[in-house]
């Protein structure tokens, strides 16, 4: 029914009573300083990972000494030969007292270390210690070692990791550990940092994980999730990574052979994801090879 225009003008509404007000509880000091010091560290604790982890942060001389002599914290040991690495490309002299350490650690157990220390070897072509221990690290059995060890002898005028340098312009086949279900595995295309998972193969209630030893990216699979596969199978093949393949170029400009020639060539294709500056070393490369052969 439509309401009658003259009975609403006349009916009066009533307001609602006010609402009475709750007592406002104040926060204890005790309360205050919990939150208060929760909200500092929330933003802290990043900053604080941050300056744990971030290599480029200064060292003193004795914050140096003091990581290489923490044995069980590998990130302190890496980044001295970081710091001391960068003393060393400057020509700075005080870096020769921490040159034992490099030799030294020039074993250690952890593979980052070493792969590192092989790099930083490679600064100061004046020490036959180093000429040694790098040419000990070309047995290496971590492909990256391997290849940061061979590098570094090309600027001691020393070809002999040679064949180690070809094999970084190689895709590298990962194969799995043991035999068991693939309960997870990468994508082709999908890029991989050096460490990353890219398998995971389960049996008997155990879990495995293949990780990926070389920086690159996942080019083509050989196996598929859920399929049960046998020990040393082929799982993927991995292209190597740029900076890989970049370094391995600028290496074989001084010391690659007419046998190299085929594999620097299909670097000059153009190919999706591949540098324009990747095509030009090749074919710089491939020229100063041509050169020797004269």
């Amino acid at each position: 029914m439509k309401p009658d225009p003259s009975e609403a003008e006349t009916t009066e509404i009533s307001p609602a009573p006010p609402a009475a007000e709750k007592p406002h509880k104040r926060m204890s000091g005790f309360s205050r300083f919990l939150f208060f010091t929760a909200a500092w560290l929330i933003v802290l604790l990043p900053f604080f990972f941050w300056r744990s982890t971030w290599f480029g942060r200064s060292l003193s001389d004795s914050e140096i000494s003091q990581y290489f002599a923490e044995s069980d914290k590998p990130r302190h040991i890496q980044h001295a030969l970081v710091q001391v690495g960068e003393r060393m490309a400057r020509g700075d002299r005080s870096a020769q007292r921490w040159y034992p350490e490099l030799v030294r650690v020039a074993t250690h157990p952890v593979e980052e270390i070493r792969t590192t220390d092989a790099w930083v070897m490679g600064q100061d072509t004046t020490r036959p210690e180093f000429h040694q221990a790098l040419r000990q690290m070309l047995g290496d059995a971590s492909p990256m070692v391997r290849g940061n060890a061979a590098l570094s002898l090309v600027r001691f005028g020393d070809d002999a990791g040679h064949a180690q340098i070809v094999e970084l312009l190689k895709p590298v086949v990962v194969t799995t550990p043991r035999a068991g279900r693939i309960a997870a595995l990468a994508r082709a295309g999908e890029p991989a940092n050096h460490g990353t998972m890219l398998a995971r193969i389960e049996a008997g209630g155990e879990t495995a994980e293949v990780r990926a030893p070389v920086t690159g990216r996942v080019r083509s699979l050989a196996a598929r999730q859920g399929e049960e596969v046998t020990a040393g199978a082929e799982l993927l093949t991995l292209d190597p990574g740029t900076e890989q393949v970049w370094e391995a170029l600028r290496a074989l400009y001084l010391i690659g052979n007419a046998e190299d020639l085929p594999l620097v060539e299909s670097y000059q294709r153009p190919s999706p994801g591949l540098p324009q500056r990747i095509q030009q070393q090749a074919a710089e490369t491939a020229r100063a090879i041509r050169a020797r052969q004269k």
